[in-house]
């Protein structure tokens, strides 16, 4: 089975470089090997999102900002097939503009969709994250960055492990 880390992203603004929050589940050999939450300093004070993930500026205005919180996050990342995440687009967009603002070349590794891999290996809908989690069976505190990438290496373990007889669902490298 391969390696790859499950991450998740919670923003304080509209803009994609307004990561606050990033949580890592590095997955080795279908088991989880590490997990990682880090909070984040966006560039803006203004927190449009609060009320979604309960961070706010204050709780933020002393962490370091996102190239500063880089050698920690990229350590996670090293070495992996694949990223996972819910939704990837999301979290490949806020990954890569904030890698763009704090003139980082963003890592290699594709993106591999959770709610794409629900639809594939059982049919789930809607995928909404708590509506994967519900139907697997996963405990989840939605939009708790570290429970929401947990949630993420779980849904994409069973998943390989629900394709092992088959072929591999498709957006999944083997």
């Amino acid at each position: 089975m391969t390696t790859f880390v499950a991450l998740d992203f919670e923003t304080a603004d509209r803009y994609r470089d307004s990561a606050c929050s990033i949580g890592l589940v590095r997955v080795e050999r279908g088991e989880v090997v590490h997990k990682a939450h880090y909070l984040i300093r966006p560039p803006r004070r203004q927190f449009e999102f609060t009320h979604i993930h309960g961070i706010s500026w204050q709780q933020v205005a002393n962490q370091p900002n996102f190239a500063e919180r880089w050698p920690e996050i990229a350590a996670v990342l090293a070495g992996v097939d694949f990223f996972a995440a819910h939704n990837a687009a999301f979290d490949r967009s806020v990954l890569h503009a904030c890698c763009r603002a704090s003139d980082i070349t963003p890592p290699l590794p594709e993106f591999v969709c959770t709610v794409k891999l629900a639809r594939q290996a059982w049919n789930i809908r809607p995928t909404k994250l708590p509506n994967v989690c519900d139907y697997l069976g996963i405990p989840l505190n939605h939009h708790d960055a570290l429970s929401d990438a947990e949630a993420c290496a779980k849904i994409a373990i069973l998943s390989l492990r629900h394709s092992v007889n088959a072929s591999a669902p498709a957006g999944v490298p083997r």
